[in-house]
């Protein structure tokens, strides 16, 4: 049978999602951990997951998805109790339920949602070490909002993100569809909440890094078109930190009627916690 489990991950201390030989990746723990609560610890027959999106090192998830097929049946509760058991306190089963075959974590995934926390200041918060990025600002700056926000507007629609895309990308196509961008400004603390159908390799941090160049007035809010037709992600800003990244939200067509995400668990405030 096939289930799929919603999962939320501290991603500071794992080498992304994808499993790697050093097995210090969230796919490596999760996998490990269903093995051994289905009963089956040999290493050439783990349990495999189709997950939504795979993360990078130090990036985190709210609302992760993925699914697997085994042979055995639980009742969704205990798969929830039981998995966490044997997971490490970074990462945990939120909910657990059986899917049709049709259903994957993965292609059946039509919408995304990114939340990207930042904190500026003269100072680091130490309480929000690799959970929220970090921008070192005089105390009496603060970022230009507005302009941000003008030049978020060329980026909704369907486009070619070549600009934004991570040389290391495996992705098929650069074009991809935005369907809205969202910044929240609440000194120190500025987030950026980003929707779309599917996202490239870096691409949200390349975006960070884009409207912090706008945000500090060191770009005028239309460089952002330019740097978005041009297609070339040299003349782009840098790629921003990873530490305030978080897979927040994946939205399935009803049919498969998919859990929300548990998003009160986060330190995250509540006016971002409302992923459409």
């Amino acid at each position: 049978m096939r289930i799929a489990f919603g999962l939320q991950y501290d991603g500071s201390s794992y080498s992304g999602w994808q499993s790697q030989l050093s097995l210090n990746t969230v796919q490596d723990k999760l996998e490990a951990a269903i093995t051994r609560f289905v009963g089956d610890t040999s290493t050439d027959d783990l349990v495999r997951v189709i997950t939504a999106g795979r993360t990078d090192a130090g990036v985190h998830a709210l609302g992760q998805v993925v699914h697997f097929d085994v042979n055995v049946e639980r009742d969704n509760w205990s798969w929830v109790r039981g998995v966490n058991s044997f997971l490490p306190e970074s990462i945990v089963v939120n909910w657990a339920q059986p899917v049709p075959d049709e259903f994957s974590a993965r292609f059946s995934a039509h919408e995304r949602t990114y939340i990207y926390a930042m904190h500026a200041g003269p100072c680091r918060s130490p309480m929000a070490a690799s959970r929220a990025g970090y921008l070192m600002m005089p105390t009496d700056k603060w970022f230009d909002i507005p302009s941000m926000e003008m030049a978020a507007q060329c980026l909704i629609g369907e486009h070619d993100f070549s600009s934004f895309r991570s040389s290391e990308c495996q992705s098929k196509t650069p074009i991809k569809t935005l369907y809205s961008i969202e910044l929240v400004s609440a000194r120190p603390w500025l987030y950026f909440k980003i929707r779309g159908n599917a996202f490239l390799h870096h691409m949200v941090r390349n975006l960070v890094g884009a409207f912090l160049m706008i945000g500090t007035r060191k770009q005028p809010p239309d460089w952002m078109s330019k740097v978005l037709l041009a297609k070339d992600r040299r003349i782009a800003a840098p790629t921003f930190a990873p530490d305030g990244l978080y897979l927040a939200k994946i939205t399935y067509p009803d049919q498969f009627a998919i859990p929300e995400p548990l998003l009160e668990n986060s330190w995250l405030p509540p006016t971002l916690l409302k992923v459409y």
